[in-house]
């Protein structure tokens, strides 16, 4: 079964951290790129940080860059994204999937920066 599960999300005070984990499965996870994508309350769905599986090269968002970092664990299946200096515009529900042949979407993780 094709699966994505996002855990990690919290409330969190501006300037805090979070750390966000994707557990993938029922496809050959090292042969995908993956991203992260958030939607904030009545907002489109936006993408926030890509790896691409080619070379493992990164890209993001520029409101994000310097502050983001997205990684995989191949022998896990699983995608995180560690999220430094956290601001109240940061607020969404966080989603993983793959950037290229996407999946259906999980149920996502609250991330909630609020003082």
């Amino acid at each position: 079964q094709v699966q994505l599960v996002e855990s990690g999300g919290g409330e969190v005070q501006p300037g805090g951290s979070l750390r966000l984990s994707c557990a993938a499965s029922g496809f050959t996870f090292s042969s995908y790129s993956m991203s992260w994508y958030r939607q904030a309350p009545g907002k489109e769905r936006e993408l926030v940080a890509t790896i691409l599986v080619r070379d493992g090269s990164t890209n993001y968002l520029d409101t994000v860059k310097g502050r983001f970092t997205i990684s995989r664990d191949n022998a896990k299946n699983t995608v995180y994204l560690q999220m430094n200096s956290l601001k109240p515009e940061d607020t969404a529900v966080y989603y993983c999937n793959r950037r290229f042949e996407p999946l259906g979407w999980g149920r996502g993780t609250q991330v909630v920066v609020s003082s």
